[in-house]
């Protein structure tokens, strides 16, 4: 598997970077001016305790500074974890973020990957309760997950904590974006209630810092922390990091005002995204995922966007790509390309695309609502009017008709489907 991850404006020319999940609302003033302070102190080496800093933070979260431990991001520490337990069998949900296989490979361990469904929006159920068995040594869970953007109930994970408790199972849950849901949705509450839960956060996405590197790990069981504690190299939170976690660990009111930004320019971004004929999935996070043509990264990058490619991630393919909730400005002119783009893409696969769109003559125009720039492509569709149509239409009374409606209906447009139905269309002269 190529072993990639958005970001990389290094490579590539880049004007807008959606590639990367990081607040909308950019780094906090305050957190830049102690930034700017650390410059002074860069001629001595920095707390190798990181003493202030681990009691700002267990301030914040209102834990015992004992049960912090820090990294140099968050991938220091899934790496610092796996090498302190070896675990021999760890089981991890799919598509989730690469770096947890990365670091289980790394330590000598085995993944048992656990495939999510497209059809229940990449939820997590009972069924996958039942995957917890004795057999398995660790999981790693997202709350919310990375590229879906979905997140677990408290209820859920409680339970599933219980089981994993009951059969001595570690869990390892990732809550680098749970701050753009909101704190009410966090196991941080109950951390003393799980000797068997590892915690795992980031300064990186919520304060838009993702250049200093400073990740911190929560956990109640002593004997494990150290263990995890004495997998980490000396000095690993530069005098930068110490100082901008301390005072990111006094910045809640901007956390408050980041939840409700995030939830308007998702919804925003993702009523765009849809309208511009692409198959969008709920998120609870600061990104979407969603389906596009094969080449829509290229033809983004051409005009300076870079966007996350994710046929890498184990479940999805070519044709998947995952954005960021980025500022109005931002998501304005994402989504004039994106329609841009996909009015230029069905006009070459269609050379009668006019026709196709704007058949306003048609006695059942209308006929697909929420979907008006695609109306009459349904009705070429070529499992229209099949009775084994994917799509699970539905009927409805038009012009004194019953008709089939496919409101609601992405088959036709999902990366694996597209290219084959346009070319049934094609060769049908339609």
């Amino acid at each position: 598997m190529q072993k990639i991850h958005g970001g990389d404006i290094y490579r590539n020319h880049v004007t807008v970077d959606f590639s990367v999940n990081v607040n909308p609302l950019g780094i906090p003033e305050k957190v830049k001016d102690a930034l700017y302070r650390a410059v002074g102190n860069c001629h001595e080496y920095p707390d190798i305790a990181a003493q202030k800093l681990k009691r700002a933070v267990s301030g914040m979260l209102s834990v015992p500074e004992e049960y912090l431990v820090f990294g140099n991001g968050a991938s220091e520490l899934f790496m610092a974890i796996v090498h302190a337990v070896r675990p021999k069998k760890v089981l991890i949900p799919v598509p989730s973020f690469y770096g947890y296989e990365y670091a289980v490979e790394a330590s000598g361990g085995e993944c048992v990957f656990y495939p999510l469904e497209q059809e229940k929006q990449f939820r997590l159920d009972e069924t996958f309760l039942e995957a917890l068995t004795e057999k398995v040594d660790m999981v790693f869970l997202a709350n919310p997950n990375n590229p879906t953007g979905k997140r677990m109930s408290r209820a859920y994970l409680r339970r599933l904590l219980g089981i994993c408790k009951e059969k001595r199972i570690l869990t390892v849950l990732d809550e680098c974006f749970i701050e753009f849901c909101g704190n009410e949705y966090s196991m941080i509450q109950e951390i003393s209630a799980y000797d068997n839960l590892l915690l795992v956060r980031a300064f990186t996405k919520s304060f838009s810092i993702p250049g200093v590197r400073l990740g911190y790990l929560v956990c109640s069981n002593q004997s494990l922390s150290e263990s995890i504690s004495r997998q980490l190299p000396e000095w690993n939170l530069s005098c930068f990091a110490q100082e901008a976690g301390i005072v990111c660990a006094g910045q809640q009111d901007f956390l408050e005002k980041t939840v409700l930004c995030v939830r308007e320019e998702r919804q925003f971004l993702k009523e765009n995204l849809e309208e511009a004929g692409l198959e969008v999935f709920e998120s609870d996070a600061n990104f979407l995922l969603f389906c596009g043509r094969k080449d829509l990264d290229k033809a983004l990058l051409e005009q300076g966007i870079l966007i996350r490619n994710c046929e890498n991630f184990r479940g999805l393919s070519a044709g998947y790509y995952r954005i960021a909730v980025k500022n109005r400005k931002d998501n304005e002119m994402l989504s004039a390309v994106m329609k841009s783009l996909t009015e230029k893409s069905m006009g070459i696969h269609m050379e009668n695309s006019h026709r196709f769109f704007e058949n306003r003559q048609c006695r059942y125009f209308p006929c697909h609502k929420g979907l008006e720039e695609l109306n009459c492509l349904f009705c070429y569709c070529p499992l229209y009017g099949r009775e084994d149509c994917p799509g699970n239409p539905v009927f409805m009374e038009k012009n004194g008709r019953r008709i089939k409606v496919c409101t609601g209906c992405t088959f036709p447009h999902r990366p694996e489907n597209y290219d084959r139905v346009l070319e049934i269309l094609k060769k049908a002269g339609k």
